[in-house]
């Protein structure tokens, strides 16, 4: 295909296959899925179910690919999915517009034959039972840790969750893994830089008790690391 021309010139032709062959699911449509659900698009993933039950709100704009004024209270995953199929005509596409928690998350990872997840959800508990399912299953998983509250493009980085530090939601994640009996072999991309707790708004909400600051280029610098992962790792196989 022409639109890949660059592309196949630097992997060559083999391996664009590979990649149009491969499926990936991506859980979870906010400022880092949805840069890593792209960004794995333009490579020419041929096979991608794309979830989030959101919609845009206006506090999104400031880092979320599909938060426009004009998209604002749009779904996220009906957004992107019409940005995807205008970029790849020819990839295959499942949406899945909802919240996936509890016993859907199984159904979800057993729907089809996945070659990698990428977790991008952003709240903890239905993050944890996507990883322990797709652990349970034996499925290849990438797993996104806090972007909030950092600013140093120098401190992101890619490690099994053992090694992560510095970062609540990393150690939160360690903590309920390591009762499923899951204390490592868990891909994350997490940022080491400390937080600032003045960027930090307690508040209670439906599904978090807090607001953190966030800066335009760090989730999408999460999506860029999680993306490259995928696509080295489907590569490598």
């Amino acid at each position: 295909m022409e639109w890949l021309e660059r592309t196949e010139l630097l992997i060559g032709s083999e391996k664009i296959q590979q990649l149009r062959t491969s499926n990936v699911l991506i859980v979870g449509l906010g400022g880092v899925g949805a840069y890593a659900a792209e960004l794995l698009c333009r490579a020419g993933i041929g096979k991608m179910t794309i979830v989030d039950g959101d919609v845009v709100e206006t506090s999104n704009r400031n880092r979320q690919l599909p938060a426009l004024k004009s998209t604002t209270g749009q779904p996220k995953a009906e957004i992107l999915a019409k940005r995807f199929r205008d970029i790849n005509p020819d990839v295959e596409l499942t949406v899945v517009n909802e919240f996936i928690r509890d016993e859907k998350t199984k159904e979800l990872l057993t729907s089809q034959p996945f070659d990698y997840v990428v977790d991008a959800i952003d709240t903890l508990s239905p993050k944890v039972f996507l990883v322990y399912q797709a652990k349970q299953l034996g499925l290849n998983i990438v797993s996104s840790m806090g972007a909030g509250g950092k600013m140093d493009t120098s401190k992101v980085e890619s490690a099994d969750i053992s090694k992560s530090y510095n970062c609540k939601l990393a150690r939160m994640m360690r903590k309920r893994l390591s009762r499923y009996g899951i204390k490592k072999e868990v891909k994350v991309v997490f940022s080491s830089e400390k937080i600032d707790e003045s960027a930090v708004r307690l508040e209670e909400g439906q599904n978090k008790k807090s607001t953190v600051g966030t800066i335009s280029y760090m989730p999408p610098l999460f999506g860029c690391h999680i993306a490259g992962i995928v696509i080295r790792d489907l590569l490598s196989t």
